[in-house]
C-alpha cells in the first residue's frame, strides 16, 4: 500500500529529530480514507523548534516529493507545551506556513487519532470542551465560508464545491449532536437536509468511484443551496 510505504518513511525521516509523538487525524484516523484522493493529515510534536529545525523539515518534506502520495500529506509541528490555538509550523499543498491547530481537529484527536509514534493525544493535548468546539464551527461556518461563496471564481473548482458541503453537514450535526462525522456520513445526510442531489451523487462518485461527466452548473447549485443554509444554521446556534 503507497501510503502505508509514505508514513514509514517519513517517520524514518523525521526519526533523527527526536519526535515525542506523530499522530494521524482526519480520514486516514477515522476510518473514511481513500487511498490517492484523501488527504494524510498528521500532526508531529517535536521537542524544539528552532531555524535549524525549519531547515531540516523542509529538506525532508522536498525529499518526500519523490514518493507516490507525497502531495496529500499534511503536517502541522508543534512542540510539548505549545499553544494549539496559535499558529505552527505546517507542511501542506508543498510548501511550509503556519498555521493554528482547530479544536475540530483536536477533538479528532482525542476522539480517534490514530498513534503513528510517542505519546497519545490525551497526554499532551488538552481536552476539547463541546461549548469551544461549537463556538469555532460557527464561526468556520459565518467568518469563512459564507463569505467565500461571494467569490464565484473559487466555486468553479471542484475542492470547493466538495468542502463546502461537506464541511457544512458536518457542522451541522456538530452543533446538533456535539458528536464528529465522516465525509461519507456527510454525504449520506445532505440531501436530508436539502442540498443539490446531482451535486451530492457527483462528489460521492469523484471520491469513491469513478468521476464521471461533471454536473453542470454545480458551483450555482452549491453557493445557491449553501448560502440560506449557513444563514439559517449560524442563526439557530449563534
Amino acid at each position: 500500500m503507497q501510503t502505508d510505504a509514505l508514513l514509514d518513511r517519513f517517520l524514518a525521516d523525521l526519526a533523527p529529530l527526536a519526535p515525542v509523538a506523530v499522530w494521524a487525524h482526519g480520514s486516514l484516523a477515522g476510518g473514511d480514507y481513500q487511498e490517492g484522493r484523501s488527504d494524510l493529515d498528521l500532526i508531529a510534536v517535536l521537542p524544539s523548534i528552532t531555524p535549524r529545525t525549519v531547515w531540516r523539515l523542509a529538506k525532508l518534506h522536498a525529499r518526500l516529493r519523490a514518493e507516490p502520495l507525497s502531495r496529500q500529506l499534511h503536517c502541522t509541528y508543534l512542540t510539548p507545551a505549545a499553544d494549539p490555538g496559535l499558529r505552527h509550523l505546517t507542511w501542506a499543498h508543498e510548501e511550509l506556513f503556519k498555521r493554528p491547530v482547530s479544536p475540530v481537529t483536536r477533538r479528532e484527536l482525542h476522539a480517534f487519532g490514530r498513534v503513528l509514534d510517542g505519546k497519545p493525544p490525551a497526554e499532551l493535548l488538552a481536552p476539547v470542551s463541546d461549548r469551544e468546539l461549537a463556538e469555532f464551527v460557527i464561526r468556520d461556518q459565518r467568518d469563512y465560508w459564507r463569505p467565500a461563496l461571494d467569490n464565484a471564481a473559487l466555486w468553479t473548482r471542484d475542492v470547493w464545491v466538495d468542502l463546502g458541503l461537506l464541511t457544512f453537514a458536518r457542522a451541522t450535526v456538530t452543533l446538533r449532536e456535539g458528536r464528529l462525522i465522516s465525509k461519507r456520513e456527510a454525504l449520506e445526510l445532505l440531501p436530508r437536509l436539502g442540498a443539490p442531489v446531482e451535486v451530492v451523487e457527483d462528489i460521492r462518485r469523484r471520491r469513491y468511484g469513478d468521476p464521471g461527466p461533471a454536473v453542470e452548473n454545480r458551483a450555482a447549485l452549491a453557493r445557491g443551496y449553501l448560502g440560506p443554509a449557513i444563514d439559517e444554521l449560524v442563526a439557530a446556534y449563534d
